[in-house]
């Protein structure tokens, strides 16, 4: 058993992850206008984009400001507060294009004129299908506002930095030292 808890961890260890980039998560989440088309079609409250974007860009500048960090200091703060926002909108994304997944599956099953499980339940009441497609919708809405915030935060990144953002990637291989080294650097401490 030990043994194959250590080899699960070893490949989980050894498999390498794809950064998630803003362009991956704006892969995901729904753009502009099929928000409003969501927004239109399930009569939900319509997406202020642009004050989401907004709002965080001015929420991260003026949090930066009050921080006592030098400017790699802050740089790192940021691109890692910038990567949780890239990395939530990401996350809803991949949300939102499984329930999209999950109600067409639902919807076609009920359009199936052989099947009598699938079919509509009580007359005044919302099928399984139409239950799946309206929190389809509502998931698309969330996740094109998460997106919105992850732009703004990209965005008061470069302001604040100078620099563009980019997801971080851990070095391939973690350097080596040897022990005698590693003890003669330590010992240096203790001075």
């Amino acid at each position: 058993m030990a043994s194959k808890t250590r080899t699960q961890t070893a490949a989980r260890a050894t498999q390498t992850r794809q950064p998630v980039t803003l362009e991956l998560a704006s892969s995901l989440c729904p753009h502009s206008a099929l928000a409003e088309n969501l927004s239109r079609t399930f009569g939900l409250e319509p997406v202020d984009t642009a004050g989401i974007r907004e709002a965080t860009e001015e929420h991260l500048a003026l949090a930066s400001k009050e921080l006592p960090l030098s400017e790699k200091a802050l740089e790192m703060h940021l691109q890692r507060i910038v990567g949780a926002y890239v990395s939530s909108a990401f996350g809803a994304g991949q949300f939102y294009t499984g329930k999209v997944t999950q109600a067409r599956d639902l919807t076609m099953k009920v359009a199936n004129e052989d099947r009598d499980e699938d079919r509509d339940g009580v007359s005044g009441f919302e099928s399984r299908a139409e239950r799946a497609r309206i929190f389809a919708g509502e998931m698309g809405l969330q996740a094109h506002a998460l997106l919105a915030a992850a732009e703004g935060a990209v965005s008061a990144y470069a302001h604040l930095t100078g620099n563009e953002w980019k997801p971080y990637e851990a070095p391939s291989q973690a350097p080596t030292t040897s022990r005698a080294s590693a003890t003669a650097q330590m010992g240096a401490f203790e001075g």
